[in-house]
């Protein structure tokens, strides 16, 4: 198993719509396509409250490959998210790391 640790950076006030674009159209693509979310947080104590912070899982670094191609080129999504993007972008940078667990790790 393979976890992926997403950190959605916001644009100034536009957390909202991070998590209403996640609501309307990205869950539901993600549930088509078979990504497994393992949990969302935001930031209570840190150095922004700005973020989504989000793992995902993955059966391998091909699953992962070839299921996330297929999301992010689906034309549901493309749509959905220049759709919450018209008023304002949303995210202003992404930080993506790719994690295997150790031997000893309760999540694996």
């Amino acid at each position: 198993m393979i976890f992926e640790l997403r950190i959605y950076h916001c644009a100034q006030g536009r957390l909202a719509a991070l998590h209403k674009r996640f609501e309307d159209v990205t869950l539901r693509l993600w549930k088509k396509h078979g990504i497994e979310a393992v949990g969302f947080w935001t930031t209570l104590v840190g150095p922004s409250n700005h973020t989504l912070t989000f793992m995902l899982q993955w059966e391998s670094l091909a699953a992962r490959e070839r299921i996330w191609n297929a999301f992010s080129s689906d034309p549901e999504w493309l749509n959905g998210r220049a759709l919450h993007d018209a008023e304002a972008p949303i995210v202003a940078r992404v930080e993506n790391q790719l994690l295997e667990p150790t031997d000893y790790s309760p999540l694996r």
